[in-house]
């Protein structure tokens, strides 16, 4: 036999060789027959199939496999080395496996992936770490598909078509048979359901299950974000149908049941575009000389029954999601804006938290049930901030809601004042305590009747807003250590912060040091303290939106759960939801719980609720994904009218791709690319966070102020490029 002919076979042998264990490894609880094995490698040859079958019979010897059953095989399974994981998959193609309990992420080629899916859950096999190198693995299975709907453009062929996925993650296109097109045309954004991916086969297959529109259009790109989140923009027929019979009418046999606060002075404070009022306050002076002050949260539950497609449909949603240009609400309209949208000089049912505050702002006494209220008045947040700061009753008519002159009375005066004077005293115990003040920026938009953004600005918290958070947060305090703090231990729905990641402050640390500050590691209270001190000290610099983030970032995140760690951003050792049940599913929970304790109910089963407590966390994480990209996507359109407009902006974030600048005047950030920078070859410093020039040494550092024009704007994609023009 010639030495060619030998190398060929010896080549072959081991392509079969590869090829058994793929197949094994791949179902490692699975066992196999020879003929399966051939079938799925692709081998038809007699001579082949032989070589199989020895081979097999060879790696059982050696115990490189095992045989379960007379002439079936199985992969001898190294338990150590298989863990499930979740998927995250980078721009490149590439993945990292998050792993609970280990110090690194597993980084697995594109190659390897197996079919998974960006968040898919998975098991994967880590390779034994050699030497510093970081950890690398392949995927065995997908256990868990993290979603089987993708929005995507039609590519149509003669007799079939692809969807080409707009998630950059997927690094895929799903085959559509002719009669799984639906209505879909070549070019419409669709949503594709994934049916099954066999075999040796290279894309998966899938159906249409809905038509967006065309690509670009207003509607399509906003109905696309909710749909690549799965979150739904219109409600089920039955449901719609189910809540417009609800009784709404106030009943005076329900009135009886309650406690009366309808001639007490009420009000609500809201942006004044808010088309539902879920909170209101109201104020009293007692005969002491303390004040009782009332926080009326609308009684939801009274409404939304268990066990009802109107629950389950909340339930499933979760919450509120606020786009650019809409709402879509938990809860249908005539619950939302109407039945619990505490209107002025409506009567409404509502569940309060009553307290009784001396003027250094102590708690004296306090009180929780259910309640029926009439709101005096409706102010926007303009109007309560005049007040405020001009100390008088006169609201000009240019913030006024009412669009014409208003004398406020005495009362509303008084109340307003002396709220804002506690809510000072309290959010200062807070802030003594170790609480962090996060106030980031939040971008708006002015847009016209085409939905097309004409201005840009930045909601900003002022004494008004901030008077509303304090007793709103107080409420939530109150009620959480009202059930938290009994005993036997009852089962109640928290909002829990955890300590921050040490590792990323250090990180934080390191970047903030660029622009002259620290934080202070002593202890737990200096951290908060010092992390305040940054907070304010970057307000009005350029850096300010980036350190915001970046310290954000820092933070683990708030979640649901009933198991109580206490909130670390607020510094309270208990704290819930119980202040938005009409946008919030998790408040809804505790409002039936807290009345369920009130009526002497026993403690039900918290596995039942951490479950609830784990779908509204994840949901909230959905919905604030969407309304992030709602805003990239608003950004982007406003850009297009400003390609030929020069801007200055800050370095927010390095890669080895390019450079991130966010524009100071309007916060829309976009990316100038390292091949597009003219002059020099550029390189990526990792530990400096800089591109660098090779020849000349340039360097272009997170936080350099820098001009740009924009490039290219791109809608479908939600991706913004700019031209480097130079630094400041």
């Amino acid at each position: 036999m010639s030495k060619r002919n030998k190398k060929a076979r010896n080549h072959r042998k081991n392509e079969i060789t590869k090829g058994i264990f793929t197949v094994l490894e791949k179902d490692p609880e699975k066992s196999f027959n020879y003929k399966q094995i051939a079938a799925k490698i692709g081998i038809t040859d007699a001579n082949e199939r032989n070589v199989l079958i020895k081979r097999l019979i060879q790696l059982k010897e050696k115990k490189r496999i095992k045989e379960v059953e007379r002439g079936k095989y199985g992969v001898i399974a190294d338990t150590k080395s298989y863990h499930e994981g979740s998927v995250d998959i980078t721009g490149k193609g590439n993945a990292y496996i998050v792993i609970d309990g280990f110090d690194d992420d597993v980084f697995v080629p594109y190659n390897k992936l197996n079919k998974a899916f960006h968040k898919d859950k998975v098991q994967v096999y880590v390779h034994p770490r050699k030497g510093n190198k970081k950890l690398e693995g392949e995927i065995v299975k997908v256990l868990e598909r993290n979603k089987t709907s993708f929005v995507g453009v039609v590519d149509m062929q003669k007799t079939f078509a692809f969807v080409r996925a707009s998630d950059f993650r997927m690094y895929t296109d799903i085959f559509i048979s002719q009669e799984k097109l639906g209505k879909a045309k070549d070019g419409d954004k669709v949503v594709v359901e994934l049916l099954e991916w066999p075999d040796n086969v290279d894309s998966p297959y899938g159906k249409v299950i809905e038509v967006l529109g065309k690509p670009g259009e207003h509607n399509t790109e906003i109905h696309s974000i909710l749909a690549e989140y799965g979150l739904p923009y219109e409600f089920p027929v039955e449901v719609q149908q189910f809540a417009d019979k609800l009784d709404t009418t106030i009943k005076r046999e329900e009135i009886a049941k309650r406690r009366d606060m309808r001639n007490v002075l009420t009000f609500t404070i809201d942006p004044k575009d808010a088309k539902d009022f879920d909170d209101a306050l109201s104020f009293e002076i007692l005969e002491n000389g303390n004040y009782q002050i009332g926080v009326h949260i609308a009684d939801v539950s009274h409404y939304l029954k268990e066990d009802t497609i109107l629950d389950d449909e909340a339930y499933e949603r979760a919450t509120s999601v606020y786009l650019v240009d809409r709402v879509v609400p938990m809860l249908p309209e005539v619950l939302s804006n109407n039945a619990c949208s505490l209107r002025p000089n409506e009567e409404k049912y509502t569940f309060s938290a009553v307290f009784e505050l001396n003027d250094k702002a102590e708690l004296k006494n306090q009180w929780f049930g259910r309640t029926v209220i009439n709101s005096n008045e409706r102010f926007a947040y303009e109007e309560a901030q005049y007040i405020i700061e001009h100390k008088n009753g006169k609201i000009p008519n240019d913030i006024s809601i009412r669009n014409k002159g208003y004398i406020v009375t005495d009362e509303v005066v008084t109340a307003t004042l002396t709220m804002d004077k506690l809510a000072k005293i309290m959010r200062s115990k807070r802030m003594d305590h170790g609480a962090i003040s996060f106030d980031k920026v939040e971008v708006r938009f002015q847009l016209n009747e085409k939905n097309e953004p004409t201005t840009v600005y930045f909601k900003e918290s002022k004494d008004a807003n901030k008077l509303i958070e304090e007793f709103m947060l107080l409420a939530n305090r109150k009620v959480a250590e009202f059930i938290g703090k009994q005993k036997p231990v009852k089962t109640f729905v928290y909002r829990v912060h955890d300590d921050p990641d040490e590792d990323k402050l250090m990180a934080l640390n390191g970047i903030i040091s660029r622009f002259g500050h620290k934080l202070n590691f002593k202890d737990k209270k200096t951290i908060s303290a010092s992390l305040n001190q940054l907070l304010e000290d970057v307000k009005g610099k350029k850096e300010q939106n980036l350190v915001d983030t970046l310290a954000i970032r820092s933070m683990s995140k708030a979640v649901y759960t009933v198991d109580n760690i206490g909130h670390y951003g607020l510094a309270f050792d208990y704290y819930t939801h119980f202040t938005s049940p009409i946008r919030r599913y998790p408040d809804v929970m505790v409002h039936r719980l807290l009345q369920h304790y009130l009526n002497k109910g026993k403690s039900p089963k918290a596995e039942i609720y951490e479950e609830k407590c784990k779908h509204s966390s994840n949901m909230e994480g959905l919905a604030a994904s969407a309304e992030r990209d709602s805003i990239k996507y608003m950004q982007i359109k406003f850009m297009q009218d400003h390609q030929d407009q020069e801007f200055l902006g800050v370095i927010s974030g390095v890669t080895e791709w390019g450079v991130y600048v966010e524009i100071i005047e309007n916060k829309c950030e976009g990316m100038v690319r390292i091949r597009d920078i003219k002059g020099d070859y550029y390189i990526f410093d990792e530990k400096e966070y800089a591109i660098v020039g090779e020849r000349t040494k340039k360097k272009y550092q997170l936080g350099d102020e820098v001009y740009v024009m924009v490039k290219n704007t791109d809608l479908i994609k939600r991706h913004l490029d700019f031209s480097l023009i130079g630094k400041k």
